[in-house]
């Protein structure tokens, strides 16, 4: 009898340390879980701030060339005033996004979205030899955080141009209703992305751009802007879908719904 209650202290014992271990297990994990979700969206900040940097840059080098060019340099400086207004407002998204903080979402058009991408790009496609087509009506829709949507716009238009550089082809951007969704479609006519890569290409620093293949004036291919692209779109209850072929090009296709069953992120 004696050796039987014994036995049962002992392992309430046992049961009383493991329960303290598993309680300090799960602290240190809530503290982890916070320095990944710090380190994840310092990588996505890097990653959107530099979108904007890059082509800022060799617009104000131009200038730097051509000092004589008053409108070429009133050119840099609106472009350099409205992309550090749009970072800072990308920097407050981000990290209220990181935080878990409540975004309000509001009635956006995508034609507007995407303008407002190219606009923000500074680039001029066809110094690359890529041909922009759009299809998108003028009153399409979407309820959606627009600066969010407007990065997943801009990191697919990049990664689009990315992989058509150095010889160039066409970038298209369809929207349109589909059913009680509204899908946006970027395609592109470039590399493709081999079929073993497409499982893992929304995964977190995964890519597929190495050093050596990246043509000069790319993307830095961190592996976290389709990443952050799918975090963003989940968060509005839609989807993001890749079809691709190498050497033929890919797709992503974003679908959301037209009102959600909430109305903050």
């Amino acid at each position: 009898m004696t050796s039987i209650i014994e036995k049962r202290l002992s392992l309430h014992q046992r049961l009383a340390e493991q329960e303290q271990e598993n309680r300090a297990l799960k602290s240190q994990n809530t503290q982890l879980q916070a320095l990944a979700t710090l380190g994840s969206a310092t990588c996505m900040i890097a990653h959107e701030i530099n979108n904007l940097l890059t082509p800022l840059t060799t617009y104000a080098a131009l200038a730097v060339q051509n000092p004589d060019d008053a409108a070429l340099a009133k050119k840099v400086l609106d472009k350099t005033v409205r992309n550090c207004k749009r970072a800072s407002r990308i920097m407050q998204s981000m990290l209220a996004m990181a935080n878990g903080q409540d975004r309000q979402q509001e009635s956006a058009r995508v034609r507007a979205m995407v303008d407002e991408v190219f606009t923000c790009l500074c680039r001029d496609f066809a110094k690359d030899s890529i041909v922009v087509q759009t299809s998108i009506p003028e009153d399409l829709q979407v309820d959606c955080v627009p600066i969010q949507m407007e990065q997943v716009l801009m990191n697919l238009v990049l990664n689009a141009r990315d992989a058509m550089l150095p010889g160039g082809g066409i970038l298209k951007i369809v929207a349109g209703e589909d059913g009680d969704q509204v899908s946006i479609t970027v395609s592109d006519t470039g590399r493709g992305i081999p079929p073993e890569h497409l499982p893992d290409i929304f995964r977190p620093f995964f890519t597929t751009k190495t050093q050596k293949d990246r043509p000069a004036g790319s993307n830095s291919g961190s592996g976290v802007g389709l990443a952050f692209c799918r975090r963003i779109v989940d968060a509005h209850q839609g989807q993001i879908d890749v079809a691709s072929q190498p050497g033929k090009g890919s797709s992503f296709t974003i679908r959301l719904p037209r009102k959600p069953s909430h109305d903050r992120l």
